[in-house]
């Protein structure tokens, strides 16, 4: 069973103007009227997709006075369907080369910027540090009150305590590893 349908030309309804067709589907769709003439002569003008999108597109070509009919795509045709000509694929590079250019031109340019900012920035530091004068140079400080005061001696059982259990703890454990058995739990 087919996943993708492919919308087909058949032909027009009686009294529909083919040109009046072309200008107003090529309207609908945004596209050229080349295209529509492509799909006229048997070309297929949407993707292949799933039946209800190709169902909603034979609609729109019916409300037009466009006959045509459903064709079931295998999935490796839709792949070859969805591969680009050689001449598009090059003029695809293009842009993207051209894209990528004016991306690179325009980092450039923000990197000249910025460092013509860098240079003008210690300029600015430095007129305005002589501008201003700095009055903490002026005020006494009272730092050596504190500085000379002899600290407290704190007493050294706490850690006395704490090695001593550290190193009962690691004893215990090298008897442990050493002989398991002498351990039950």
């Amino acid at each position: 069973m087919a996943d993708n349908f492919r919308v087909i030309f058949v032909g027009l309804a009686e009294g529909i103007d083919s040109r009046a067709t072309k200008a107003t589907l090529a309207a609908k769709l945004n596209t050229s009227e080349q295209k529509i003439a492509q799909f006229f002569s048997g070309k297929t003008l949407f993707v292949p997709s799933n039946k209800d999108k190709a169902l909603k597109q034979s609609k729109l070509l019916a409300s037009l006075g466009i006959q045509s009919k459903l064709q079931a795509v295998s999935t490796a045709a839709t792949a070859a369907v969805n591969k680009l000509p050689d001449s598009q694929k090059t003029l695809r590079d293009e842009r993207i080369f051209d894209a990528l250019d004016y991306i690179t031109s325009s980092l450039i340019r923000l990197e000249e910027k910025l460092e013509e900012l860098e240079q003008r920035l210690p300029e600015i530091e430095v007129t305005a540090m002589a501008d201003e004068h700095i009055e903490w140079q002026d005020d006494d400080l009272m730092l050596d009150d504190d500085l000379l005061t002899p600290l407290k001696k704190r007493s050294n059982v706490l850690l006395y305590a704490l090695t001593a259990t550290v190193v009962t703890l690691l004893a215990l454990l090298a008897v442990y590893l050493t002989n398991p058995n002498l351990f039950t739990f």
